[in-house]
């Protein structure tokens, strides 16, 4: 019997003991492709020699110095190489160990700029419903499924939740996707008026909605509108690029595609590709100074943040990702995966949307396409397509409740970008295979 605590109680999962390229490889032998990179992580693979060597060469010069006394030079090469990419504007890194973290301490850097600069009285965020901002409770608190919220409620941060940008279920009839946008756009300006601007902090949203509901992107203009809303209410813009970030949707910020630029913005997943734990909040000047002509003290940190290690990985992998033309890759094979899902599953009765961005996409199951009505949520379709694709050799990321957190099922592939052609036919023959088992 097995005394880790994993994160199901009721069976143990296959060890996992070596990783090959696209690949992972169980006790036994059987290889799986990972068509999700783990939850959208293994960008570059699991052999990558260049990650690893580095990984290796920091250990041997030194492999943790604690940030409450010294810096280090992978940490200073890679902030000043996510800066030199980065949306305008965005001018200091805050490095943090994962994705939760990553906007844990977004949410607190941006309630301590109100305080340095005297605007105290703002204390709460907007975000959106079926949104997923991470699992500690700040970032709990901000995300909007129902779902991961429930037992933990008593404990949440004060926070509203208007519509996704969702134009599956939420687009009505004669209404274009510009008009829709703006409409849900306008969501943000109604609940400020309603609770008083001058009580928000901020608005939280993710460019491209992950685990929630599928790879889910912002229709043109909503972004452009959220950004004009929060500037003229005085709120702060956090994007949450955990899991949409780091090239996965083509570029390496996914809000360059939306073209507005943060106040804030969350990276983390991509940002190691899976081979160090590391994730970053980036602000802009603006907010970087009120801390150093105020206090001159983030009142946040943990142990391990802009660990050597770590950062000596992510230094590489997003050098890979920008001069190395992996992000771009990311775009090209993710318009020939987004093709060939089209081709196999486009008039399939039991999928009803396929939508994303580069290797960022989403499949919504529903029981009927001409009403899209989900499966009965009793039916567990989301589980029996994991397990299937499973053991057809298959790593995918199927949720359910995709609608409101209890109705709907989609899968979600965010495949390395290192893959092939014949190994993206693969993957979707292998979800072909999982579909048939179980639909």
């Amino acid at each position: 019997m097995s005394h880790v605590f994993h994160r199901s109680a009721k069976q143990t999962p296959p060890v996992a003991t070596r990783g090959e390229g696209g690949y992972i490889f169980d006790k036994a032998g059987k290889p799986y492709l990972d068509g999700s990179g783990g939850a959208a992580v293994s960008c570059l693979g699991h052999s990558d020699p260049d990650v690893i060597a580095a990984i290796k060469a920091q250990a041997d010069a030194i492999p943790f110095a604690h940030t409450g006394f010294f810096t280090s030079e992978p940490a200073e090469r890679l902030a000043d190489r996510l800066i030199a990419h980065a949306p305008e504007g965005l001018d200091k890194v805050y490095f943090v160990s994962g994705g939760s973290e990553a906007v844990e301490a977004a949410l607190k850097m941006a309630r301590q700029y109100f305080v340095e600069i005297g605007e105290e009285s703002r204390g709460r965020f907007i975000a959106r419903r079926q949104s997923y901002h991470g699992n500690t409770l700040g970032a709990l608190g901000t995300g909007g499924n129902a779902w991961r919220r429930a037992q933990f409620q008593p404990l949440m941060v004060e926070t509203s939740h208007i519509a996704p940008c969702y134009a599956y279920r939420g687009q009505e009839d004669g209404e274009d996707l510009v008009a829709y946008g703006q409409r849900v756009a306008d969501e943000l300006e109604a609940e400020l008026l309603r609770v008083g601007p001058e009580t928000v902090i901020g608005f939280i949203a993710e460019p491209v909605v992950g685990a929630t509901m599928g790879a889910v992107p912002a229709v043109p203009g909503y972004f452009k509108r959220i950004r004009e809303i929060c500037d003229r209410y005085g709120i702060l813009m956090i994007l949450d690029e955990v899991m949409c970030g780091m090239g996965r949707t083509g570029t390496l910020f996914a809000c360059e595609q939306d073209g507005v630029s943060p106040d804030i913005v969350t990276i983390a997943k991509g940002l190691g590709a899976g081979y160090q734990p590391i994730g970053a909040t980036l602000c802009t000047a603006r907010i970087f100074d009120a801390f150093q002509n105020g206090s001159g003290f983030f009142q946040h940190g943990h142990t391990y943040i802009g660990h050597p290690m770590a950062t000596a990985a992510a230094d590489v992998v997003v050098t890979k990702l920008t001069d190395g033309g992996m992000a771009a890759r990311a775009a090209d094979m993710g318009e020939k995966l987004g093709a060939a899902l089209f081709e196999a599953f486009g008039q399939h009765p039991h999928i009803g949307d396929i939508r994303g961005r580069g290797m960022f996409r989403g499949l919504e199951i529903v029981a009927d396409r001409e009403t899209k009505a989900p499966f009965d949520p009793a039916l567990g379709i989301n589980k029996k397509v994991k397990a299937a694709a499973f053991e057809a050799g298959l790593i995918c990321y199927p949720m359910g409740g995709t609608i409101d957190g209890v109705q709907g099922d989609h899968v979600l592939l965010a495949p390395p970008f290192i893959l092939t052609d014949d190994q993206l036919g693969e993957l979707v023959d292998k979800l072909g295979q999982a579909f048939g088992a179980v639909l």
